[in-house]
């Protein structure tokens, strides 16, 4: 009897606590090559009492987007409709491929607009994410939710003893914060958040197994950094970067993760009791000036609840262990051969400097905000190259570059530390610091569509902390040959299938745009694979003009068609 009672108040006790914590979702996960995302906007109740929210969704999620995992070496076709009442966007951060499918500013998806992009995947496995990237909207617009995660698996990664069991034991978790109106809206304008959202969630919690897990973190913050590590501070194993797998597990209690910065981590619970708990926490008390966070305001454009404060990522609730079959148990030693590039291994330098941010004003790059039409610099294809970058200015920033994994070789304030030596396309850099990274721009040139590179921080980058550089050159192995904008559309009028026939079969055809009669876009076809027919099955009936942009020459030759 005595047992019956002490089961039973056990019982009660852990029902409290968990009550006081919100199960984190796990987004959807889509597996293929081709993916359909419908953005839209929806209705959440992230706030237990009140009004719901509305966020901007992806597909049936409600806050962030499905997660798309996909293999290396696959052709990945995106099939993007924007349903929002506004242009947006969709940016694959951290992906190498063409300028004219990266989903920077340039590509704008206009209202009800399908957007078609593709590209092969040769990144390697490791977490990356997509999210808007229209420029001055760009902290409404993730403010929503508006994004998602994408999984890259390869032949390395699936030979190792990992936990890869999406949702089980290798648990996606999506950080950032976020202020509400009196009537539960997302409020912007302030650059932290005052309200810990995990996956979506206020006051996560999860529960996962006695054995090793597999965290993927993305800070996908508007500003804010964190430091995070475990309530009993323990020791937790970093395994990959933004752009794939370290060489060896490094182990650390404490991880600075700055906005668009991703990192998977190992956690060893196997010898946590079943029924216990843990805590993933911000240890974010006393950072030093310029850490996103740091202040000590609560009010204000640089002041939350949050600031200063250590304060809870993820309650975990341990379980039962899974199966023997599929539970890890052991932290592997080794993990992949990168060979990774040296400043030796440079042909050119770059050189930026964090300008601006002076009483209030913008922060620039050499002293230059963004302009649409201005290309700040121009590369050449297949050189390897240095880029230093330099922040003589009041606060620090989180920088990313589009297009290419880099590798960090110098930091002027000292190691580049253990936790960010593999592949990275983001990174802190503090106030009076120098950061020094090499990369090669291989396999795509464009002198049309520039890539980027900016401030991450949503109020930086809208405010005009961004540059832009085209690619130039002819990739090794591929010749530019001539081509004619010449063409036939049949059958037309046609019901699903339009076919293109060229007078040209050297012809490349760099983008096909097809608007209404009046001149809305409706579908946005970047280098499309046209051989076996355009499908427009999705128009309304109805007259359409079709608009084809030869690669060689970028001159437009437009054609009616008629949709039954």
């Amino acid at each position: 009897m005595k047992k019956t009672i002490t089961t039973l108040i056990l019982l009660i006790f852990t029902h409290f606590v968990y009550s006081q914590y919100n199960t984190i979702p796990i987004p959807e996960a889509l597996y293929g090559t081709t993916f359909d995302l419908n953005i839209h906007e929806s209705l959440k109740q992230i706030k237990a009492t009140g009004n719901q929210t509305v966020t901007g969704s992806i597909n049936n999620e409600t806050f962030w987007g499905p997660t798309l995992i996909i293999n290396k070496g696959d052709e990945v076709h995106m099939n993007v409709t924007n349903n929002l009442n506004e242009s947006t966007t969709l940016h694959w951060h951290g992906m190498h491929l063409p300028a004219v499918m990266d989903g920077g500013p340039h590509q704008v998806i206009p209202v009800k607009t399908l957007w078609q992009p593709y590209w092969t995947m040769t990144n390697n496995a490791a977490t990356y994410w997509y999210h808007p990237h229209l420029h001055s909207t760009t902290e409404a617009q993730i403010s929503k939710g508006v994004g998602g995660l994408i999984i890259v698996k390869d032949a390395v990664e699936a030979a190792l003893p990992l936990p890869r069991t999406y949702g089980t034991d290798d648990i996606p978790l999506i950080l950032t914060s976020r202020n509400f109106t009196t009537g539960n809206q997302f409020s912007v304008g302030r650059a932290y958040g005052d309200y810990m959202l995990t996956n979506g969630v206020l006051s996560g919690q999860i529960t996962l197994p006695k054995q090793v897990v597999r965290l993927r973190i993305l800070n996908a913050e508007l500003e804010r950094g964190y430091n995070l590590g475990f309530s009993d501070n323990r020791t937790f194993y970093i395994i990959g970067n933004d752009g794939g797998l370290l060489n060896a597990p490094v182990a650390v209690t404490r991880l600075p993760v700055h906005v668009g910065e991703r990192y998977e981590v190992l956690v060893n619970l196997s010898n946590d009791a079943v029924g216990g708990t843990l805590d993933l926490k911000a240890y974010n008390t006393s950072q030093t000036f310029g850490f996103p966070g740091a202040e000590n305001a609560t009010s204000g454009n640089f002041g939350s609840l949050l600031n200063n404060k250590d304060f809870n990522i993820l309650r975990i609730n341990i379980g039962a262990a899974t199966t023997a079959t599929t539970a890890i148990t052991a932290i592997p030693t080794t993990l992949a051969n990168n060979t990774y590039l040296t400043a030796a291994d440079a042909t050119v330098n770059q050189t930026l400097t964090i300008t601006g941010g002076i009483a209030g004003g913008a922060f620039t790059f050499d002293n230059k905000a963004y302009v649409e039409t201005t290309i700040n610099k121009t590369l050449t294809v297949d050189t390897t190259q240095k880029w230093t970058i330099t922040n003589t200015q009041i606060f620090g920033h989180a920088f990313h570059l589009h297009d290419v994994q880099f590798k960090i070789i110098s930091r002027s304030t000292g190691a580049v530390g253990a936790y960010e030596s593999g592949w990275k396309d983001s990174f802190f850099i503090a106030i009076n610091e120098t950061v020094s990274f090499v990369c090669k721009f291989k396999d795509y040139a464009d002198a049309t569509h520039p890539f980027m590179y900016h401030c991450h921080y949503a109020q930086h980058e809208d405010a005009g902390t961004m540059g832009q550089f085209v690619v130039t050159g002819t990739p090794l192995g591929n010749e530019k040959v001539s081509s004619s904008t010449k063409f036939k559309l049949y059958p037309n009028p046609t019901n699903e299938i339009l076919f293109l026939s060229l007078n040209d079969s050297a012809t490349e055809i760099y983008y096909i745009t097809i608007t209404t009669i009046e001149g809305r876009i409706v579908m946005m076809l970047p280098q499309p694979q046209w051989q076996n027919g355009i499908d427009v099955s999705s128009l309304a009936s109805g007259t359409y003009l079709f608009k084809m942009m030869d690669k060689d020459a970028k001159s437009v030759t437009t054609k009616k068609f008629i949709k039954n």
